[in-house]
């Protein structure tokens, strides 16, 4: 017997129990592509009104992204760092100034970043319905993790009304 068939027998044990077709689906929000071009056009926009050159990057729940904007003058790194950031957010559900201060400490995260695309520096803010985690945009390019954050955080208050 082949491990396929073993696992096929296991799962047909386990339909026939009446186990699994007592399971539920889930439901999601979802951003709409939309909603994330304005988030990350903001962002870029509230970068370069105080004189920075900003690359926003907008993500979905699982961190795949919906739009990239490279603003004027970008550095080419910035397009990895803000996606970076975003994929952060979205994935541990939170901003990344707040993980970054996780990452200091005893029981430090810091072990994490090590993780393909995990970046524990200012700059990626989680967006949330309730408490849903429907996506993040992630700022790179201004010359501190805060400005990154106060240009992401302007992203999110462009859209927040929309969100529900």
């Amino acid at each position: 017997m082949t491990i396929g068939s073993v696992f096929g027998t296991a799962l047909a044990g386990v339909v026939a129990s009446g186990s699994v077709s007592a399971a539920e689906t889930l439901t999601a929000h979802r951003l709409p592509s939309a909603l994330a071009v304005e988030a990350a056009s903001e962002t870029v926009a509230a970068c370069a009104k105080q004189g920075f050159h900003e690359t926003a990057v907008v993500v979905d729940a699982d961190g795949v992204t919906i739009v990239t904007l490279r603003g004027d003058g970008t550095g080419a790194h910035t397009l990895d760092s803000a996606r970076d950031k975003a994929y952060t957010s979205a994935s541990f559900k939170n901003d990344t100034l707040a993980l970054a201060e996780r990452a200091k400490g005893e029981d430090s995260i810091a072990p994490l970043a090590k993780l393909p695309h995990v970046m524990f520096f200012g700059g990626g803010v989680v967006i949330k319905v309730a408490d849903e985690t429907i996506g993040a945009i992630g700022a790179a390019g201004a010359p501190g993790a805060k400005l990154d954050d106060g240009c992401a955080r302007a992203g999110l208050e462009r859209i927040r009304d929309r969100l529900d």
